[in-house]
């Protein structure tokens, strides 16, 4: 560490050392968040102006015009700012930006399932403590709308460029519909654009996974713009109707079917303690070098298990090319296209905000949660790294569809 970065450590504790001497009691940790938020401000208004409070300086853009206040409701309480003006009207603090959408979805839920009538008392304190407020019904009516304006333009936004290749996925909650409580989807599809790079661009509440309910899904990304054409490949678990309408609406896209929701359909035939020697005879087939000889290692594998369970060999044999169709990418792109598991991870951020809430108010409050989620982490991939390559995608001719690539590597493996 520099002298400069231990002078301005020793400052910054002195600083906020001479803060809790002075501080008048009450919530000591609101009290820190408030002051370190304020003191950000302060710093981002004087790199705009060029210049710190009473400092005559060269480089300064701009004068002080007096401060508004901004209430800012957290986990630690509400927090009131006060955020600084210029003559020219031209600030505007970023730090309300970045404060997490997903942060005022979960308290809106929690605030909405008070407000109907189907919280308990400790619902009641787990909002309060998130509020640091009371509200009423008017209140939580304008945040639901200000909120949904930011979320639903978002959701509904254009797809203007290719993505060729989609990433589909599902998780449930429960949210009451109609007086009842009733397990919904949460039907989530993760794009791979042309550039490489990763975002959600389809989520949607729905009372099941049946074909009618992801066709809907997949028509609103067709009518935003998404060229069906230009689908490559489609990772999935092995759901009935969601093939069913991926074979509707991308007739052209290779389906992956997921390898790790694979090897837990195929540990789930065999008894408990043969599981971990299925998983890891699955996962070699899965790491051969090429499809060929992952043709050859399947075929062993399911001479292996007919013996002792002829339903798991005959299962294999029926399905195993579906869960193989990643050969037939380029192999730069195999190893992140052969499971929905970064799907999964998102749906898991979910989940955990989701167990505060336990039972939605109503589908609209879970749908406004996840969007706020599938929108910040969108923005989180869009400007981090790049995902894939892309460039050597266009070198490759058109991808062999999967039911010949099935009928051929079959038969070759066998031959072999």
């Amino acid at each position: 560490m520099s002298q400069h970065d231990d002078t301005s450590g020793l400052s910054f504790r002195k600083q906020l050392e001479a803060y809790l001497e002075t501080s008048e009691g009450g919530d000591l940790l609101r009290n820190i968040v408030e002051w370190i938020l304020q003191e950000l401000i302060e710093l981002e208004f004087n790199d705009q102006i060029g210049a710190e409070r009473y400092e005559r300086s060269e480089d300064r853009q701009g004068y002080r015009n007096g401060f508004r206040e901004r209430d800012l409701f957290t986990r630690v309480g509400r927090i009131t700012l006060r955020v600084p003006r210029d003559r020219e009207g031209s600030f505007s603090t970023q730090l309300f930006e970045h404060y997490q959408r997903s942060e005022k979805a979960l308290v809106l839920a929690l605030q909405e399932s008070y407000l109907q009538g189907v919280s308990t008392r400790k619902m009641r304190r787990i909002t309060e403590k998130l509020c640091g407020v009371e509200f009423s019904k008017d209140q939580v009516s304008r945040m639901v709308q200000a909120l949904d304006e930011e979320l639903d333009p978002w959701r509904k936004r254009s797809l203007e460029q290719p993505y060729p290749y989609l990433m589909v996925d599902a998780r449930y909650e429960y949210v009451r519909e109609n007086g009842h409580v009733e397990s919904d989807g949460v039907l989530t599809v993760k794009g791979v654009n042309a550039q490489g790079y990763r975002e959600i661009i389809g989520i949607d509440v729905a009372p099941g996974e049946e074909e009618a309910t992801w066709g809907e899904v997949f028509a609103d990304l067709l009518e935003r713009g998404l060229d069906a054409r230009s689908v490559r490949l489609v990772i999935s678990d092995e759901h009935r109707g969601l093939k069913s309408a991926l074979r509707r609406y991308f007739p052209a896209a290779i389906w992956q079917r997921c390898q790790t929701h694979y090897q837990r359909n195929a540990g789930s035939k065999v008894p408990r303690r043969e599981r971990d020697q299925i998983h890891s005879q699955l996962r070699d087939v899965f790491d051969a070098p090429d499809q060929k000889q992952a043709f050859k290692r399947a075929n062993r594998l399911i001479e292996e298990w007919a013996v002792t369970y002829p339903d798991l060999s005959a299962w294999l044999e029926e399905t195993i090319a579906d869960a193989l169709a990643v050969f037939a990418l380029p192999a730069a792109h195999q190893k992140r296209l052969r499971t929905t598991n970064a799907l999964e991870r998102f749906h898991q951020e979910g989940r955990r905000r989701s167990r505060v809430v336990r039972i939605f108010p109503n589908r609209a409050s879970c749908l406004r949660l996840d969007t706020a989620l599938a929108m910040e982490q969108s923005e989180e991939w869009l400007t981090g790294h790049r995902y894939l390559d892309m460039q050597i995608l266009e070198d490759v001719p058109e991808l062999t569809a999967v039911t010949t690539t099935i009928e051929v590597m079959t038969n070759e493996a066998a031959l072999t």
